[in-house]
């Protein structure tokens, strides 16, 4: 009988041992306010555990990927103050680090192994990363192929940065060291594709939403090799990945659809495997969480599981001010 005892003993030690090895998830969002942006911080239930002040302006729109993450550093555009703010990621929180000037108002950020990417209304620029600092200065910089504003979205590929401009322009531009290096060169699209909005990389594959033509691409090796249509679903704007499967955000359906992705097709899977209270305004996922943000009267943060199946549980909904921006999921 003593033996039983110590061996349900020695089974609950090793349960909340693995349980305390898990990675706990953080989703952090931006206020955006536009007299002083603050980095919004909420735990897997759902709770505002911390609001930190990013020592910028707020202000962007029309934008995705406005917050970035690595696994100990997140980045967050400041539109209306022309910065970056990048804070440490820490067991207790985050703590700001630094706020780095831009060459024009950012709307995007993209971490790569050792540099951050900042995608501004007219210009895309580097900056090297030494460990948790990151240098002020760019180390290369490009104009955008149009530069009119409409500047949506950056993200990474394997050798090159690939960047949408909601002006119907798909552009990308190489890298060298890691370093902004070269001209931006245009992805030739369709005829009559419409509003390239939001991005997610992986390798050399760039999955793009058109969102205006209900649509999702795929762009690999500067040249857009499949095109899907996004079925019932209206405007697919933003996009993560999990697996195999890609999600996009439709802003004005109010859903989620799920894709099956290679690197020579995009298939539709499933039209509508969630909805949201709002039009969704970015989507962002790590591990296999997928948090979304949407807007209208007020925003809602809403955080989801996935399944090995792609199907999604919704965990947890945080009611927030209207105007927040960009989301990033951390597991640690």
């Amino acid at each position: 009988m003593k033996r039983f005892a110590a061996l349900g003993v020695l089974l609950l030690v090793t349960a909340a041992a693995a349980a305390a090895h898990e990675p706990a998830t953080l989703v952090v969002t931006s206020s955006n306010n536009p007299l002083g942006n603050e980095l919004l911080v909420y735990d897997g239930a759902g709770a505002l555990v911390q609001t930190a002040a990013t020592s910028g302006l707020g202000g962007v729109g029309g934008n995705a990927g406005g917050i970035g993450a690595s696994d100990d550093l997140v980045a967050v555009v400041n539109f209306k103050s022309q910065s970056v703010s990048v804070f440490d990621i820490l067991r207790s929180g985050v703590q700001l680090r630094q706020v780095i000037s831009t060459l024009s108002p950012p709307v995007s950020v993209a971490f790569g192994k050792d540099h951050l990417y900042v995608l501004g209304t007219t210009s895309v620029e580097s900056h090297r990363r030494h460990g948790h600092d990151v240098d002020t200065g760019a180390d290369g910089s490009a104009a955008l192929a149009i530069g009119d504003g409409s500047a949506a979205q950056v993200g990474l590929l394997a050798d090159h940065l690939l960047i949408t401009e909601k002006s119907n322009t798909v552009e990308t531009v190489s890298l060298k060291g890691g370093a902004v290096s070269g001209t931006a060169e245009s992805v030739p699209l369709p005829a009559g594709s419409d509003t390239p909005l939001g991005l997610i990389t992986r390798g050399a594959n760039g999955y793009v939403t058109i969102a205006h033509s209900d649509e999702v691409a795929l762009v690999k090796g500067g040249t857009l090799v499949a095109v899907t249509g996004s079925g019932t679903q209206h405007a697919p704007c933003w996009l993560a990945l999990v697996g195999p499967y890609l999600y996009s955000s439709n802003s004005p359906s109010h859903s989620i659809s799920r894709y099956v992705v290679t690197g020579s097709n995009v298939v539709l899977d499933a039209p509508v495997v969630a909805t949201t209270a709002g039009a969704p305004t970015d989507i962002a996922s790590s591990g296999h969480i997928i948090a979304v943000l949407d807007g209208g009267t007020q925003a809602h943060l809403t955080q989801f599981a996935v399944d090995e199946d792609g199907n999604l549980q919704q965990l947890a909904v945080s009611v927030l001010n209207r105007g927040a921006n960009g989301v990033a999921v951390i597991r640690r």
